[in-house]
């Protein structure tokens, strides 16, 4: 299986045509993995369909969701009912006390944060730190790096300076998504790298943000998920009548 991972493939879902032709692209491009954004409420036969599409191209399918809490309560309330639903869960922080609370639940996958607006980016020192001690990964995505323009595009690049700097320094995992919305947006996992430049990450992170961080994340949670785990480190085994 190839090593890079791309766990935020924003394709269109009930566009089959075009959902095809992403997964296409991102299989002849280099990835082995797609993890794609679904509904809270997909059904499983949909979830299914969407597997067996990525299979017939030749990637490993991960069900991913992207929780969107307006408060610390309803975030709670989704972890409750969806985390053993989904392969990985990312919440989008859009305020310092959801960011705080999906930094210090184990629970959650994936921190993203507000591409356009510099202020809700609330991943400083405190989260951190709350990140590192739950293992929650940073996510980064290049496709708002090609999309944006202008000052955006220089304030983005700067927050992501920051950030990065701050998640190397408490050892917080950062990921390399796409992110990409259309067929156009995809890049090389080479290029991804070459762009991990631009916030001062340098390759040997940025290929481990692309494939390690990710991959594990993807392990880590399939593991969970089996019938057979009791806890990290334990699992049932189940020896054949004699």
């Amino acid at each position: 299986m190839t090593k890079f991972v791309d766990l935020h493939l924003c394709a269109p879902f009930r566009d089959v045509e075009q959902l095809r032709r992403m997964v296409e692209k991102s299989f002849e491009i280099g990835y082995g993995s797609v993890g794609i954004p679904l509904p809270p409420n997909l059904e499983p036969d949909e979830v299914e369909r969407l597997r067996k599409i990525c299979s017939e191209v030749g990637l490993d399918f991960v069900s991913r969701v992207d929780l969107t809490p307006k408060n610390t309560n309803e975030l709670l309330a989704s972890l409750r009912r969806l985390r053993r639903r989904f392969e990985v869960v990312a919440v989008l922080c859009t305020s310092k006390l959801i960011a705080r609370q999906a930094a210090k639940d184990r629970r959650v996958d994936v921190l993203s944060f507000p591409v356009t607006k510099p202020r809700n980016r609330f991943f400083d020192n405190a989260e951190a730190e709350l990140a590192s001690e739950s293992l929650a990964s940073l996510e980064i995505d290049m496709a708002p790096l090609l999309s944006l323009e202008g000052f955006l595009r220089i304030r983005l690049i700067s927050s992501l300076r920051r950030e990065a700097s701050i998640a190397k320094s408490f050892h917080v995992p950062v990921l390399i998504s796409s992110g990409a919305t259309d067929y156009y947006l995809l890049r090389r996992p080479h290029d991804y790298s070459a762009l991990a430049r631009l916030f001062d990450m340098d390759s040997s992170l940025a290929f481990s943000a692309l494939s390690e961080v990710p991959r594990s994340i993807v392990e880590r949670n399939r593991q969970k998920l089996s019938p057979n785990f009791v806890a990290p480190g334990l699992r049932v085994v189940r020896s054949r009548d004699p």
